[in-house]
């Protein structure tokens, strides 16, 4: 990837698709100038991608725009995370900055180091992040131009054990947690979620984790937008901590399916 490739790809649906499925962290790949960056060694660097890459769902949000009746557009991170995490605040609004995980991070899912605590996080927060966060709302701006409306559902997977930098995780690790937002996701976007994976092992709603991505711009403002986090456990699809996936897949990419056609419908 050049320094000129963007770090994203909105792929584009149906015209007349309100649907965005949104693909934050499912990549691995990290630029060598951004890597120089990273104390890890190779094997330690290699077994944080496997504990903090949200694996294969990319491929989840692809198989299930196929098998949707209206194609849902993606917008999909082809950089990892730990680039940048696109769906933080980039500033003292994020709660994660009290275990190093703001926007760029600086601690391990097990709190170790990652970059030194006295980094400069702006270069890359302006090279990575704010491109991002503009294209993302363009992308939510087109849907809202051509159908009156934009749903946002954010494509994620978590690990079936608590890692050590969550700080929410003492509480239910369902086979499907749905994040919500008090303005952004309306009880029916919720219920249809809960429909749709009912035959996955059963859902719960903002544990381990909670809330919804929506791009600041239309965040707690605008009702047209609509969003709902969908935390799929790895261990009902693939091999932990950065296996691959099994036959779970299948069956999950069908009830994404599902609700992307209950939205639509």
């Amino acid at each position: 990837m050049t320094h000129t490739t963007p770090s994203y790809a909105l792929l584009p649906g149906a015209p007349d698709s309100p649907v965005i499925l949104h693909v934050p962290h499912s990549a691995r790949e990290i630029p060598d100038a951004v890597r120089s960056g990273i104390v890890l060694d190779e094997a330690a660097l290699e077994r944080e991608l496997d504990h903090i890459t949200d694996a294969h769902t990319a491929e989840l949000a692809e198989r299930a725009a196929r098998l949707s009746g209206l194609a849902p557009w993606r917008f999909v991170n082809r950089l990892s995370r730990l680039v940048v995490d696109p769906e933080r605040f980039p500033d003292e609004r994020e709660e994660m900055l009290s275990v190093g995980m703001g926007a760029v991070y600086t601690r391990t899912t097990h709190r170790g180091v990652l970059r030194h605590a006295d980094v400069d996080p702006e270069p890359l927060i302006e090279r990575y992040f704010r491109p991002y966060a503009r294209a993302m709302t363009e992308a939510v701006a087109g849907r809202l131009a051509a159908t009156g409306r934009a749903v946002i559902i954010d494509v994620h997977s978590y690990p079936s054990v608590a890692l050590p930098y969550e700080l929410h995780g003492a509480g239910p690790r369902p086979p499907v947690c749905l994040g919500t937002d008090s303005f952004h996701t309306p009880p029916e976007l919720t219920a249809a979620a809960r429909d749709a994976f009912a035959q996955c092992g059963g859902t719960g709603v903002d544990s381990p984790f909670g809330g919804a991505y929506v791009p600041l711009e239309f965040y707690g403002t605008d009702a047209r937008v609509e969003a709902l986090m969908v935390e799929i456990r790895r261990d009902t699809y693939m091999s932990e901590p950065g296996g691959p996936a099994g036959p779970g897949l299948t069956h999950l990419a069908s009830a994404l399916a599902a609700l992307v056609d209950a939205v639509t419908g």
